[in-house]
């Protein structure tokens, strides 16, 4: 699409998962852009177990056969446990339409396929490029992006629109004093990969295993099977709970696996041969999702928890939301952000907001652990857990708050 010289359609600021389908996407429509990404990739992410409604927009972003050709671990469900209690997920039995397999991903490599399925496809991404400054000139209706590169050079680029993809760095967030608290209690995670050596022959690799702790119902684990013998391990819980435990955050991690029950047991010959990571207080919001010129993707917006594993999933929803509304920009209309990116996405994420708070405060937990299952509620309970969070037609979508009067009535049986 011709551009006045100089100038972008638009600039995506991140190369990660929202970055590469938002500039994809955008690449297919004809427009001229540009991605700023600040790493190198491969780089380490967590967010490793994605959501069959994931695979929807890698199809319309036509990066799906280089996914597939990756060779990911398979996932076709979630397993939960508690102590002696067990429940799974197939994700195939779900109430809502749409892919019930998924993949479980190195995000490092995960993510650079993507970016680099994004430059075969036409789009141009540079890499050690930091942006510094963002100011937009609403007379001219173009956008000013100041970059350091790796070797101190600043430059300045130009748009008529820039996309925030910057997952974690929340860069324009930053740049623009845009972040504000979110409404969850600061938790920590700590989390490696291992060479896991599981044996058991009840372990099922296709599912994410969610673990509560035993004694602690907002203390739980995940292990995310990889295709190569290794797996994704982790524990998160309070701020106030991680800093109470003794030793170093290897030592804290290799207790609390020790208290997890089953797990534990299927780690019992693992090799921890990773750095351990943390992370604390990572649920994050901001009082705004677009202004002039830009509108904020995936994480760089806000981010919820890890439990659900819905972080790639908004991402790619958010990219390709903002795509339709921009384009309609780009082409001269007068779109409404606020009800055609924000309020739409925002439903899907309000959804996974009231499943994050169930888990924590013990309602989705008895839902999950109830001994008395009702088929048809548990295919509405799946499809949500499988990403479906903006299917309308499904009563936990349409009312969320129907979670709580599931785990009355699942507490009262």
């Amino acid at each position: 699409m011709a551009t006045q010289k100089g100038i972008f359609d638009v600039i995506v600021i991140g190369a990660g998962p929202s970055g590469a389908v938002a500039s994809a996407l955008l690449n297919k429509r004809g427009y001229n852009v540009l991605v700023l990404e600040r790493s190198h990739f491969p780089r380490f992410s967590i967010g490793e177990s994605l959501l069959p409604q994931s695979m929807a927009f890698l199809e319309q972003a036509d990066m799906l056969e280089a996914v597939q050709a990756a060779g990911f671990q398979f996932k076709d469900g979630a397993a939960f446990s508690c102590g002696e209690r067990y429940e799974f997920f197939n994700f195939n039995e779900k109430f809502s339409e749409g892919w019930g397999t998924t993949f479980q991903v190195q995000r490092d490599i995960f993510d650079k396929v993507l970016a680099d399925e994004a430059a075969r496809q036409g789009v141009d991404i540079r890499y050690g490029q930091s942006v510094t400054r963002f100011d937009y000139d609403e007379n001219l209706g173009v956008a000013a992006v100041e970059v350091v590169d790796e070797a101190g050079l600043t430059q300045q680029f130009h748009a008529k629109f820039v996309l925030d993809g910057s997952g974690y760095g929340r860069v324009l967030p930053k740049l623009l004093n845009l972040e504000k608290a979110a409404n969850f209690e600061p938790r920590t995670s700590l989390f490696t990969h291992v060479e896991d050596a599981i044996s058991d022959p009840d372990y099922d690799r296709n599912k994410i295993l969610i673990t509560v702790h035993p004694q602690h119902r907002d203390v739980w684990y995940w292990l995310i099977p990889f295709s190569n013998a290794r797996s994704s391990v982790g524990v998160v819980a309070s701020k106030t709970f991680i800093d109470a435990l003794p030793g170093t955050d290897e030592e804290k991690l290799k207790q609390l696996i020790a208290e997890s029950g089953w797990m534990s047991d299927l780690l019992a010959s693992a090799t921890f041969d990773t750095r351990i990571g943390s992370m604390t207080g990572y649920a994050c919001d901001v009082t705004q999702m677009y202004g002039p010129g830009y509108a904020l993707l995936g994480n760089a917006g806000e981010f919820l928890d890890p439990v659900f594993s819905s972080g790639v999933t908004i991402a790619f929803k958010s990219a390709s939301l903002a795509v339709d509304v921009l384009s309609q920009q780009l082409q001269g209309g007068t779109p409404d952000w606020q009800q055609q990116f924000v309020r739409p996405l925002q439903h899907g994420v309000n959804t996974f907001r009231e499943f994050v708070e169930g888990w924590y405060d013990g309602r989705l937990q008895d839902v999950i652990f109830t001994t008395q299952k009702n088929d048809p509620v548990k295919r509405m309970i799946s499809s949500i857990l499988a990403g479906y969070a903006w299917d309308i037609k499904n009563p936990f979508v349409k009312d969320s708050k129907r979670l709580t009067a599931l785990a009355e009535l699942c507490r009262n049986i």
